[in-house]
C-alpha cells in the first residue's frame, strides 16, 4: 500500500496502519528532529508526538494530499510547540564550547572529521527555519514542491530560502574555520 492509501486507511479507522507509517517515518522524523535540536531525548520525544498527532487528527487528512508534506507540517507544529513551551533552543549567539558538549552526544560517527565538526557547528548556529529548510531539502532530500506544501508557500519562495540559508551555512561555516 502506498503512504497516502495508509494514511486513508487510518483516517478510516483501520489504526493498525499507523504502525506501518511509523516504520516508514520514525527514522526520518527522529533525525530531523535530532538535527534541529542537537538533543536525542527530545529528538525521541518529539517523534512520538507526531505519531500520536496523528491518530489524534487523522480526520484532517485529505485523501488528495501527499502523506509526506503532511506529516512533516505535523513535525514542524510539534516542533514549534516544544520550542514555545521550553525555549531550549540555542539562538544566533551560541557559545561554540557549549555546542561542542552537545554535540559529544551525537554517534561518533556521524563526525568523522574536522570539516564535518565545523559544518555541524555552522549548522548549530543558524536559526531554527535556515536549519529546518536544509535540512527538509539536504538532509531529508524532500522536493521543493513538497517543502511549498509543509511550509505553506510558494516553489520561487522555497527556492529562495534554501539559497539564503545555505548562504548563511557557507557564511557560519567560513568563519568557524578560521577559529
Amino acid at each position: 500500500m502506498s503512504e497516502e492509501s495508509l494514511m486513508i486507511a487510518v483516517k478510516n479507522g483501520e489504526l493498525g496502519h499507523a504502525s506501518e507509517l511509523f516504520e516508514l517515518y520514525n527514522k526520518q522524523l527522529y533525525n530531523f528532529f535530532a538535527k534541529i535540536s542537537y538533543d536525542r531525548e527530545v529528538a525521541h520525544d518529539l517523534t512520538q508526538n507526531v505519531f500520536l498527532r496523528l491518530i489524534k487528527f487523522r480526520h484532517t487528512y485529505r485523501e488528495e494530499m501527499r502523506f509526506k508534506p503532511w506529516i512533516y507540517q505535523i513535525a514542524r507544529n510539534v516542533f514549534a510547540d516544544h520550542y514555545r513551551k521550553n525555549k531550549t533552543l540555542k539562538n544566533d549567539n551560541v557559545d561554540i564550547e557549549m555546542v561542542g558538549e552537545t554535540l559529544g552526544d551525537l554517534d561518533e560517527t556521524v563526525i568523522r572529521n574536522e570539516q564535518e565538526r565545523i559544518l555541524y557547528l555552522s549548522m548549530e548556529r543558524l536559526k531554527v527555519e535556515d536549519r529546518e529548510i536544509l535540512l527538509m531539502s539536504k538532509f531529508q532530500k524532500m522536493k521543493y514542491e513538497e517543502i511549498s506544501k509543509v511550509l505553506d508557500t510558494s516553489v520561487p519562495a522555497v527556492k529562495t530560502k534554501v539559497h539564503r540559508a545555505i548562504k548563511r551555512l557557507k557564511d557560519q561555516y567560513f568563519e568557524l574555520e578560521k577559529i
